[in-house]
């Protein structure tokens, strides 16, 4: 498979689940498509998706070990907590820039980023509720906003 190509496990909103290749534009029309393992092109309504998971390997599973952080992230952008309408819950972090997000859905990094999963692709339409826990910031943009010394100030042990 060429790089274009990722693999993904599709779980639907019936818990279904299909394993399969996706290209950088995989939505099309309303739709999902992907190469099944059986070579195969597949279409699946994105209403009935609950999340796209790009994984590393496909004999992994899919599901979360940790689906919340421990503690404050370290990388950079929106700390979000997403509730599907099945009620399931889940943590990850998004860029801060929205406009990089479709109008289909949103991608999503997962708190345990060494675990099989690497990133999510949710469906607006899979999601009863986003919340904004966070703005994770750059470090130099905060050491940015320190103010500089006053050099009017005499030194004591100088």
């Amino acid at each position: 498979m060429s790089t274009t190509h990722k693999k993904v496990i599709v779980r639907k909103m019936d818990r279904d689940t299909v394993n399969g290749y996706v290209s950088a534009a995989f939505i099309a029309d309303g739709k999902l498509e992907l190469l099944n393992t059986a070579g195969n092109v597949v279409s699946i309504e994105l209403r009935e998706v609950k999340g796209v998971y790009f994984v590393r390997e496909f004999g992994d599973s899919e599901s979360l070990t940790r689906k919340t952080f421990t503690s404050r992230p370290r990388m950079e952008g929106l700390w979000v907590r997403l509730r599907f309408r099945d009620n399931e819950t889940i943590e990850g972090m998004m860029p801060n820039d929205l406009l990089q997000e479709g109008s289909d859905g949103f991608s999503v990094i997962p708190p345990d980023t060494r675990s099989n999963t690497q990133r999510i692709f949710v469906p607006r339409s899979a999601l009863a509720e986003m919340t904004v826990i966070g703005v994770i910031g750059d470090r130099k943009s905060q050491r940015r906003g320190r103010r500089p010394e006053d050099t009017r100030q005499v030194s004591l042990f100088g």
